[in-house]
């Protein structure tokens, strides 16, 4: 049994790796950031041509293999055992990227953060989670927003 966990860095991704580590047994984690390539960025915002600073690629790379290990350390600090990490280039988009790394190392679970996002902006926005969870050929695991502490 292999566990997926998708990070990005955000506070989801942060509780998504919590819970896990809380929840499923120790098993092999591969913790996986997906980032997206110049080429990509360009086909999905051909406007934005101008805008995007080609010097960036290199950044964006790092940046992503910064946030797998990030993500690695924080899965080990969890309680997790057996922790791997990768940055993945985004080719076609991120949810289909988790998807198919999960395929690759025939991961027994996906996890991943959710935004919480609701109504428009969902569906502005798209939902990665919810991309994963309805392509996935495999349990996925969709860890909510830590709740918002009453005032």
């Amino acid at each position: 049994m292999t566990i997926l966990v998708a990070y990005d860095g955000s506070a989801d991704a942060r509780t998504a790796i919590e819970f896990a580590a809380k929840h499923l047994t120790a098993e092999p984690t591969v913790i996986v950031t997906v980032w997206e390539p110049l080429l990509v960025q360009l086909k999905k915002y051909p406007l934005a041509a101008g805008a995007i600073d080609p010097g960036t690629e290199n950044e964006a790379k790092a940046q992503a293999e910064q946030h797998a290990q990030e993500g690695a350390e924080l899965a080990v600090a969890a309680g997790l055992s057996d922790v791997s990490y990768r940055a993945v280039a985004d080719n076609e988009s991120i949810w289909k990227t988790i998807v198919d790394v999960a395929d690759e190392i025939d991961a027994s679970v996906i996890v991943t953060g959710s935004r919480g996002l609701a109504g428009v902006r969902s569906v502005l926005l798209g939902s990665v989670s919810n991309h994963v969870l309805h392509h996935a050929h495999r349990p996925t695991l969709i860890v909510p927003p830590p709740a918002k502490p009453a005032r």
